[in-house]
């Protein structure tokens, strides 16, 4: 089966700024991709040269087999975008606006009341339809973005920070949406959140300065952290450096950190010499020290400590 979404060699220069530098990636049907980096990287650059608002400088995008610089509305028509910043009519109520969208999009008559009511229950904004959009908090305003990009059931959804401005609750909501909508759809969300590659991305680009630097899924993006399959220990202080000695010794370990003292018990951090799982032979060895340890387990990785290396050295 044929991408859904192809991007070859695409590169967008402003005057001597080149913002987006030869980025090649596709996304297959199923495919939730995070797209990472840190701020003017160039995300949102790329994310809008994908939905044909940017012209490309060199290079092509593919919808669905349509060039978006040849066949653009043919290729918009299954895309749904939401922007940053969502920009919004703020004098429109928001059911008022729906509608607006609802009736660009080619919905009319009891299909389009359907579609409005259905999406409306699904992004929970049922209680401000009748408020000016401008008078709705930043979260909800980020939600009625999210409800226009959804109105048309498109294909692939292109997602500019979707989780912005949003509170704890209302990110919990908006992942599950998307994990449920990934199923059967492309996706791409552009963040910074490395939290929300987490919870949501089957797979993980990240691009700084305007070149692709990772593209790979979450769990091989983990692998690249010096803490992967580290092994973290909470002890009693005054035990810490006995156990982290005993602990150095084991094969596989190839040094031991002090970590926070907090009433009285210190974490030790046992980081392995080339990833492998050691938590088996760590574990063993805190059987036979004897010492009654307040808490173990393994770590996956930090996926701060590789974003910063990843975009640091570009």
């Amino acid at each position: 089966m044929a991408a859904m979404i192809v991007l070859s060699g695409l590169t967008k220069r402003f005057g001597p700024l080149t913002a987006v530098d030869g980025v090649s990636f596709s996304v297959d049907r199923g495919e939730v991709l995070g797209f990472l980096g840190p701020n003017g990287s160039g995300k949102t650059t790329t994310m809008r040269m994908i939905t044909g608002y940017l012209p490309p400088s060199a290079g092509s995008v593919v919808v669905c087999g349509h060039d978006v610089a040849a066949e653009p509305l043919a290729a918009q028509r299954l895309i749904g975008y939401l922007p940053e910043g969502a920009p919004l009519y703020g004098d429109m109520r928001t059911g008022a606006f729906l509608n607006f969208i609802a009736g660009a999009r080619g919905m009319s008559g009891a299909d389009k009341a359907r579609r409005v009511g259905s999406i409306v229950e699904r992004v929970e904004i049922g209680s401000v339809l009748h408020q000016p959009i401008d008078t709705l908090s930043k979260g909800f305003k980020r939600r009625v973005g999210l409800a226009q990009a959804l109105l048309h059931d498109p294909e692939i959804l292109i997602l500019d920070e979707p989780t912005d401005g949003l509170d704890p609750n209302q990110k919990h909501q908006v992942r599950n949406l998307i994990r449920d909508m990934g199923h059967d759809k492309a996706i791409i969300i552009s963040t910074h959140i490395l939290e929300e590659m987490d919870a949501v991305c089957t797979r993980a680009a990240v691009i700084a300065k305007g070149r692709m630097v990772f593209d790979g899924t979450p769990n091989e993006l983990e692998q690249r952290s010096a803490f992967h399959n580290s092994v973290s220990i909470r002890v009693k202080s005054e035990l810490a450096p006995k156990l982290s000695a005993d602990i150095g010794n084991v094969a596989g370990v190839a040094r031991v950190e002090a970590g926070e003292t907090v009433d009285g018990v210190t974490t030790i951090l046992a980081i392995p010499a080339d990833g492998r799982s050691i938590v088996r032979d760590v574990s063993e060895r805190v059987g036979e020290s004897g010492f009654a340890v307040e808490g173990l387990h393994a770590e996956r990785g930090r996926l701060d400590e590789v974003f910063r290396q990843l975009t640091a050295s570009q």
